[in-house]
């Protein structure tokens, strides 16, 4: 069954509407911490909040950007349309949202943990995946930066053999999108300039 294109526009619009709340932004600001956006990269995500010294700050934004991932595609398994697609396309919205904020001038995070949180409710399999690539590179190499990358490049192969071709495609344009935001970190990392995880921001 086709489905109308108000109903994917709606989708598309609301889920990349959630994708945009800058949490590390807000609870940085409420913490009375300042701008985040003039702290360390610069990014708005829970590894340079991390970089403020308040622990429990950046997992709080860990856990709300990924939840914001997961918030338009767990609204959609409520919402009985027939149209399993919906769910895929709610997931990749809301990291668009991340990414690029509109309320940000487009300048938004690279879209980890919104990924996850959207991968973990598609396929719950393919985001435990997800953490357990990054876990494991992060504890070898000691670079967040570098575990995402690797699980990033990891998690469309996972998607495949877990789940279908489907989930791995949406893996894959996650996996684009995310390299696309690492492309400084990549750079550092090839310099040796990269910080490690615990250390102090270059």
């Amino acid at each position: 069954m086709e489905t109308p294109g108000a109903v994917l526009a709606i989708v598309a619009i609301v889920s990349y509407l959630l994708g945009t709340i800058p949490f590390g932004l807000l609870l940085t600001k409420f913490a009375g911490l300042g701008d985040i956006r003039d702290m360390g990269s610069g990014n708005v995500g829970a590894t340079n909040v991390l970089r403020t010294g308040r622990k429990g700050i950046a997992a709080a934004t860990l856990i709300l950007d990924s939840a914001k991932g997961a918030a338009p595609v767990l609204m959609l398994a409520f919402w009985q349309t027939g149209h399993a697609d919906l769910g895929l396309l709610a997931g990749l919205a809301a990291v668009l949202g991340h990414n690029f904020p509109v309320w940000l001038k487009f300048k938004g995070g690279k879209g980890v943990a919104t990924s996850i949180g959207a991968l973990l409710a598609i396929a719950w399999p393919v985001g435990l995946a997800f953490c357990v690539v990054w876990l494991a590179a992060a504890a070898l190499f000691r670079y967040s930066s570098l575990a995402a990358i690797i699980a990033l490049a990891a998690t469309p192969v996972a998607a495949w053999w877990l789940v279908d071709r489907r989930v791995a495609a949406l893996a894959s344009i996650l996996g684009l999108l995310g390299l696309a935001r690492h492309h400084a970190n990549i750079r550092r990392l090839l310099k040796g300039e990269e910080s490690k995880i615990g250390g102090a921001q270059k």
